[in-house]
């Protein structure tokens, strides 16, 4: 799929995602909306990059992320998340591509230029630090778009208060050097187009609960917030 096609597509899935949130916060799910999202209209991706970090880790964290917003949100996101490579034009296809790991990550200049057109023409990126990623995100973010900084999103920013409120910003999952979460966004005219959760751990939050072995409360927030970045980004809020 050529960069113009993939924006052009992208533009057409976002009203439908937009409407299936809306009608989901209307209460007003009818039997045949019912039986045409019953299998799951929409699918999440995790991205597969380059660079040698583990872009494999937290596998149980967006399947779950997706069930608490299919339960508390009302989407009808299909549970079953796809992996797919920075290269690929099948991220166009996607909503939401999500990125974890420890180490490095590299964009050749084909997949910062597949990343960009996907973000610009409807797609979002949301970035979870899982300890050791900053120092290569940060770099590889700029490969994608030169022209943009990352800028810490101020507690009062929307997506702090969807569904869940958030008056202190980001929960901390895990504690990394004594420093507080931090949340980050790049932004397209207006438009929040990549979030990254730092020094918070948000993506091991929605991990299954043996896993990281965290407090019920602290899974709950992370999957809460979660569902407010999944609530404000597919309702097509802009800043």
């Amino acid at each position: 799929m050529k960069g113009r096609d993939a924006s052009r597509r992208m533009r057409e899935l976002r009203p439908m995602f937009r409407h299936l949130l809306v009608i989901a916060a209307m209460g007003t799910w009818t039997h045949g909306h019912m039986n045409a999202c019953a299998q799951g209209t929409y699918q999440f991706a995790v991205l597969k990059y380059n660079g040698g970090g583990d872009w494999y880790a937290n596998p149980t964290a967006v399947p779950n992320l997706v069930k608490f917003c299919n339960t508390q949100l009302g989407t009808a996101i299909r549970t079953e998340v796809a992996t797919v490579e920075v290269s690929s034009p099948d991220i166009f296809t996607y909503p939401w591509l999500d990125v974890t790991g420890h180490g490095n990550i590299v964009f050749s200049a084909q997949e910062a230029d597949n990343l960009r057109n996907y973000l610009i023409g409807g797609g979002f990126l949301h970035i979870s630090d899982n300890y050791g990623m900053d120092p290569y995100i940060r770099p590889a973010l700029k490969k994608v778009f030169p022209e943009l900084e990352l800028v810490e999103l101020p507690f009062a920013h929307p997506v702090y208060h969807q569904k869940f409120d958030f008056p202190r910003g980001l929960p901390k999952v895990h504690e990394h050097d004594g420093k507080a979460p931090q949340g980050f966004g790049l932004f397209w005219e207006g438009r929040l187009i990549c979030f990254y959760d730092h020094e918070c751990d948000l993506g091991d939050g929605w991990e299954d609960a043996g896993v990281h072995g965290d407090s019920e409360e602290a899974r709950r927030k992370a999957l809460q917030m979660g569902a407010n970045l999944v609530q404000y980004v597919l309702s097509g809020m802009e800043q």
